[in-house]
């Protein structure tokens, strides 16, 4: 649905954003996982048509992104990491304005899709307040809401998750797997948990380039049956993939081929596990989680 090739990116400071970047991406929840640098946001706003690269390709289905990027602005919406507003539009009439930017100009069709879409981010309430006086979660549903408008094939998201509650959170991943069942949503995200709850298929990227990318399950193959838990640091630190804490008491997953200490037990692997092995391979992991 979505193909990259050959993708990079160098701003005019000289820093490299994106390197070699080549990825298949199918219909469905996408996940792109990284550490904060790693190059994911540089790689959505280039996907959104907001920068050009310096040498690559992208088709999404039968469009040549780069040649075309207006016959993919009729079917993306975008929700950016950080998004401005304008200081005295209420939030109603702010999406009516976003809706006539993306040719939504029936005025019948745009209060149908806005009242929904206020429904679905529990924004209905606040439609005349203006959003610059919303908090952050109410900001962010907000964006949420505008990047559905228009019901896009393609929906690039940059850590949309970011200031929402418990329940917001767990309310915008039952819209998303409910939307994604005929469009490509790509999700943006260095939280483990929601790319594995979320998305079939995923992708790692680091220091502007894609370690791995597959199903969840491919790429935690691997590791089945090579990973420990412990309540207890083991002596070899070296293989030690994470170290958290569960009600205040220390846990640590470890990749081992034998058990690596006497209290340590048997574990699935998750994509977290594999997340943080990329990372050590890499030499720039902080196993405390």
């Amino acid at each position: 649905m979505l193909s990259i090739s050959h993708l990079s990116l160098t701003y005019a400071d000289g820093t490299q954003a994106l390197r070699e970047i080549n990825l298949q991406l199918p219909q469905g929840m996408v996940g792109l996982l990284g550490p904060n640098g790693a190059g994911k946001s540089s790689l959505m706003r280039t996907l959104a048509c907001l920068q050009t690269p310096n040498n690559g390709d992208i088709h999404f289905n039968n469009i040549d992104v780069l040649s075309n990027p207006m016959a993919l602005r009729q079917q993306l919406g975008y929700l950016p990491q950080y998004f401005g507003v304008y200081p005295h539009m209420s939030c109603y009439a702010l999406l009516q304005h976003m809706a006539i930017l993306k040719g939504i100009n029936e005025k019948a069709q745009q209060k149908s899709q806005i009242e929904a879409l206020l429904e679905l981010t529990n924004l209905s309430a606040f439609a005349n307040k203006s959003v610059a006086t919303f908090s952050g979660g109410m900001r962010q549903r907000f964006g949420i809401a505008q990047a559905l408008l228009g019901d896009p094939n393609l929906l690039i998201m940059d850590e949309p998750t970011a200031g929402l509650d418990p329940a917001e959170r767990e309310r915008l991943h039952a819209l998303l797997v409910n939307i994604s069942k005929d469009k490509l949503i790509l999700l943006s995200t260095h939280i483990v948990e929601d790319i594995e709850n979320l998305c079939p298929f995923v992708a790692l990227i680091n220091d502007g380039e894609i370690v791995e990318s597959g199903t969840v399950q491919s790429l935690l193959t691997p590791l089945q049956a090579n990973v420990w838990q412990s309540s207890i640091r083991p002596t070899d630190t070296q293989h030690i993939l994470t170290e958290s804490y569960r009600f205040g008491l220390p846990v640590y997953r470890i990749l081992a081929q034998q058990q690596p200490c006497a209290e340590a037990v048997p574990v699935e692997a998750t994509l977290q596990d594999r997340y943080f092995y990329e990372l050590s391979q890499q030499g720039i992991a902080d196993v405390t989680h």
